[in-house]
């Protein structure tokens, strides 16, 4: 609407009108000289308007203007809470950093079952197992190298399927306070962001022995016992890149490349000189 020549009234300078007008201010000319106030706020306060369209105007142009602060001020408040939460990561990365010795293999893949697998991605704990014989025959399995800066990679094979084409359904970080020594019960937590379940096909693209070997029998393909095992830091490292590559949309991608950045600096890896994938399938 247009409010210029409009008529209006100030309780000290009296009946003037308006003569110019943006989006932050209004000028008004009165008797004793022009004067400029902060639009639409001085409207209801300090000037009233004879004209009744533009008094319903300017009511509605207040209150969006109003709920357009409230919003940005809820934004600015969320953006600050982004931003402590930043620093809070970082300074924490910083201190497990400083006090964390990296073992070489100091990350674990799990072989889940149908069961398992629905069980691992509803709680977003994984569980080591028992030992099967020896002298600690029925104990909980313990991981001492799992760190804050492991990573625990999920994988399953159908029945039906060989051994080569174990798929990876998903992989996380563990809890930033875990430390596999003084775990217990077996269950490793998952930490509270980095964490990714793969969709089928996806999982069907990503196999298992395209990134891990064993060098003792590096054409072999064969899981042999337990449920776990440990794995290199850098398969891990492999298989996140790969894993950006295959994400479509920009959020995943982003994601999936954050996740990448925290785990290779937890495990202090170049992130840009990650080798290609060399498992048993590349070398058969």
């Amino acid at each position: 609407m247009d409010l210029k020549n409009k008529q209006v009234t100030h309780k000290v300078f009296g009946k003037g009108s308006i003569v110019n007008l943006t989006d932050t201010s209004v000028e008004v000319k009165f008797k004793a000289g022009n004067k400029r106030f902060i639009f639409p706020d001085a409207f209801g306060t300090h000037l009233s308007i004879v004209d009744k369209k533009a008094v319903k105007y300017l009511k509605a142009l207040k209150e969006k203007r109003k709920k357009e602060q409230e919003q940005e001020e809820i934004e600015q408040k969320e953006i600050a809470k982004m931003r402590l939460k930043d620093r809070k990561r970082a300074l924490q990365r910083e201190r497990i950093l400083s006090r964390l010795k990296i073992h070489p293999s100091s990350q674990a893949v799990f072989w889940c079952d149908k069961e398992e697998e629905e069980r691992v991605f509803n709680e977003w704990t994984a569980f080591t197992g028992t030992t099967k014989s020896g002298k600690n025959i029925g104990k909980v399995r313990k991981f001492s190298r799992l760190h804050p800066n492991s990573a625990c990679l999920l994988t399953a094979r159908e029945s039906d399927k060989k051994e080569e084409q174990r798929r990876i359904l998903g992989l996380y970080m563990v809890k930033e306070d875990f430390i596999g020594k003084l775990n217990e019960d077996g269950y490793i937590p998952a930490h509270q962001d980095y964490r990714i379940r793969l969709t089928e096909k996806e999982s069907e693209k990503m196999l298992f022995w395209n990134y891990y070997v064993n060098e003792k029998y590096p054409h072999r393909m064969t899981w042999n016992a337990g449920i776990c095992r440990y794995l290199d830091n850098m398969s891990i490292a492999q298989i996140l890149k790969d894993l950006v590559k295959l994400k479509r949309s920009k959020k995943d991608k982003e994601f999936v490349q954050d996740f990448l950045s925290y785990f290779c600096e937890l495990n202090k890896i170049d992130i840009n000189d990650i080798p290609e994938p060399n498992g048993a399938l590349k070398r058969s």
